[in-house]
């Protein structure tokens, strides 16, 4: 369990499924996360993979989302990378830049990791400006990325965090 300043991250579980599907499956979330016609399946799969740690956001005694972390554990070029998403009602109380600081502090503490990566859409200006606040800055526009929902390619941004950059 890990605690910040006004949320509790705790490993997903499959008794969180429910709760993360119907999250994204809001149409703000849907829309960078996706995941097809079956979000159950698409969050269990998440559980499931073994280089994926997932866990829930709580804040108020609820969960409001999911963050995830991977590491690259080539010792040439060891980083974590991240994503996060949030209930929609939620937003804008700072609960996303809270997450990602817990989770950074946790694994600059716990993993020795200095660096960190996410790579939101390009056009996904708030979750650009939340990871910026956080000290996430830009490294380069990452160009035809990501499939969308409407079948065509859309950029994405490539952001870094060092660890002595990390933002209160």
């Amino acid at each position: 369990m890990l605690r910040g300043r006004a949320v509790t991250l705790r490993p997903a579980t499959t008794g969180d499924v429910a709760a993360l599907a119907a999250i994204r499956a809001a149409p703000e979330v849907r829309r960078w996360w996706r995941g097809g016609d079956d979000l159950d399946s698409a969050v269990r799969a998440d559980l499931a993979d073994d280089t994926l740690s997932v866990y829930a956001i709580e804040h108020d005694g609820r969960v409001v989302g999911a963050i995830q972390w991977y590491a690259e554990d080539d010792p040439d070029y060891r980083h974590a990378s991240m994503d996060v998403f949030l209930d929609p009602a939620v937003r804008g109380a700072g609960l996303a830049g809270d997450a990602i600081r817990t989770l950074a502090r946790h694994l600059i503490d716990e993993h020795g990791h200095h660096r960190f990566t996410i790579d939101p859409a390009a056009a996904n200006t708030a979750a650009v400006r939340a990871y910026a606040k956080v000290g996430f800055r830009p490294v380069g526009v990452l160009r035809h990325y990501e499939r969308g929902e409407d079948g065509r390619w859309h950029d994405g941004l490539l952001m870094d965090l060092l660890a002595d950059e990390l933002a209160d």
